[in-house]
């Protein structure tokens, strides 16, 4: 019994689990089906939406496209637009060049039918001439044999009367004309001579000083003078001694004057008392140890002054011993002229009169710079300053031209060489210089004075400046006063009033400045 109530009970176990293994089957499929029904519907949605996408971005393609087309069908047309204006520009110059070069081709076609028509002409009177030249020689010879016959001379006979006569005038001729060249050539070359030495003498400028034979030290004060002249007078003794140079203290006060012939040995004194003044400790001793001080530098000194010298002159290889003596006369004054100076002017203004001849520049600055070194040995040794400087140079191995710019300079030789007549030249010019010496100094302060006096006595000058060395005048007038028309006729009076009361070398330039200025300030 119980296997029968248990064999139904497990089928019908199994029927229900069948059936509910079917039951979640069909279940399952359902919701299958409804998952791909929306797969679908989703599906179908995004291929229509890329779809859509897709026409979008075509369409935007072919728009993109479409406008770069454009641009680059307008950029072509741009393009050929250019290319046909070019090529138009082109063959109209093209055109131009033809016409004118067809115009050309006219004009020498009609030059080239001149030219054959005037050589047709010309062959044709050559014909002519040279029918009537045979013509003429036959009337020559007909001519000659009737002046034979009547003048009773033979052809050879006449031709060598006619010769000589032709001779003689010629000869008087030719001598007119060499005296009127000679006089024309020593005319042109007194012009061509002050030209130059005008033109020298513009290129200088240098500043003269004069030079008395007494040197003034001044004192802190009038009780200095005790210690100078120390107990007894031993220090002022000692600096006398020391120095060679002659210390007067008198009454001048807060001075003392050193006076010495010889210009190097008041220049150690001066320097000599100026230091010990500013020690303040003056005593034989000490003396001597500043002096020896102060000559050493004065030897400094003049050995700097001479390298310097020789330096701007380019000159580099001088002799030791001209080079010491060169030294010497930055302390020698002649008329009041320091001769170191006058040495390097004469050699910077023949070399500039050289330089415009063709000359050797060099050799003229050397002459020049050598030609007064005698002046430096006066003092030393008997005997005038050429003959000093001409032994001097001679001993140092300086060649003839040198030698002869010394003697020549004074006449004492004649010059051999055309740079000692510039030397020489120069060295007149230097000391004729206005200023340059004491006893024309006067006169020319007096001219330059006189000068500014003439162009001051207009009414409306406001200003007047003699410059360039009295060469010009620089009148500054009021404009209230002078218009521009009035310049002119200063300018004209003053020169003519010039002209006529004073006395000076060469030409004076005259200029009228006027000048408006307006003036006002931001505050």
């Amino acid at each position: 019994m119980l296997e029968s109530i248990t064999q139904p009970t497990v089928l019908l176990a199994i029927a229900g689990v069948l059936a509910g293994g079917i039951v979640g089957i069909l279940i399952e499929r359902r919701g299958l089906s409804r998952a791909r029904s929306r797969l679908q519907t989703e599906g179908r949605g995004i291929v229509e939406s890329a779809r859509q996408e897709a026409r979008s971005v075509r369409k935007a393609a072919e728009l993109e496209g479409r406008e770069e087309a454009q641009q680059l069908r307008e950029e072509w047309a741009r393009e050929v637009e250019r290319r046909r204006t070019e090529l138009e520009r082109l063959e109209q110059r093209t055109l131009e060049r033809s016409e004118t070069l067809e115009r050309k081709l006219e004009t020498i076609d009609q030059r080239q039918e001149r030219l054959d028509q005037r050589r047709d002409l010309i062959e044709k009177e050559r014909g002519e001439l040279e029918a009537r030249a045979s013509g003429l020689d036959e009337l020559d010879r007909e001519l000659a044999q009737k002046l034979e016959r009547i003048a009773g001379l033979s052809r050879e006979a006449a031709r060598r009367e006619l010769v000589g006569q032709i001779r003689d005038e010629a000869r008087a001729d030719a001598a007119q004309y060499v005296r009127e060249s000679r006089e024309r050539a020593r005319g042109e070359a007194e012009r061509e001579a002050r030209k130059i030495i005008s033109q020298a003498i513009e290129k200088l400028s240098v500043d003269h000083s004069s030079e008395a034979a007494v040197s003034v030290v001044t004192l802190p004060s009038d009780d200095m003078k005790g210690r100078i002249i120390g107990r007894e007078g031993r220090n002022i003794r000692s600096f006398e001694a020391a120095t060679g140079v002659d210390v007067v203290v008198d009454d001048t006060p807060e001075a003392v004057i050193l006076s010495c012939f010889d210009p190097v040995r008041r220049e150690v004194a001066r320097l000599a008392m100026g230091r010990l003044i500013g020690d303040g400790r003056i005593h034989p001793g000490r003396i001597e140890e500043v002096v020896e001080k102060a000559r050493e530098d004065v030897q400094a000194i003049m050995r700097q002054a001479a390298d310097e010298t020789l330096y701007e002159l380019g000159i580099h290889d001088l002799h030791p011993r001209l080079r010491e003596v060169l030294g010497v006369l930055r302390f020698r004054t002649s008329y009041g002229q320091n001769q170191l100076a006058h040495a390097h002017e004469v050699a910077l203004i023949g070399a500039a009169m050289a330089a415009e001849l063709s000359l050797d520049t060099q050799l003229v600055k050397r002459m020049g710079l050598l030609h007064d070194i005698g002046k430096g040995l006066t003092h030393e040794k008997e005997g005038s300053h050429v003959e000093i400087g001409y032994d001097l140079c001679e001993q140092c191995g300086e060649k003839d031209p040198v030698l002869n710019a010394i003697r020549a300079h004074h006449g004492e030789e004649p010059a051999r060489y055309p740079e000692t007549f510039l030397v020489t030249a120069a060295d007149a010019i230097s000391g004729a210089r206005p200023g340059a010496r004491r006893e024309s100094f006067e006169h020319y302060v007096k001219r330059l004075e006189k000068l500014e006096a003439i162009a001051s006595s207009y009414d409306g000058v406001e200003k007047v400046y003699a410059i360039q060395a009295g060469r010009e005048i620089r009148i500054m007038v009021t404009p209230d006063k002078i218009s521009d028309e009035e310049m002119a006729a200063l300018s004209e009076q003053t020169a003519r009033r010039i002209e006529n009361e004073l006395q000076y070398p060469g030409q004076i330039k005259v200029v009228v400045v006027r000048e408006s200025r307006t003036v006002d300030f931001a505050r």
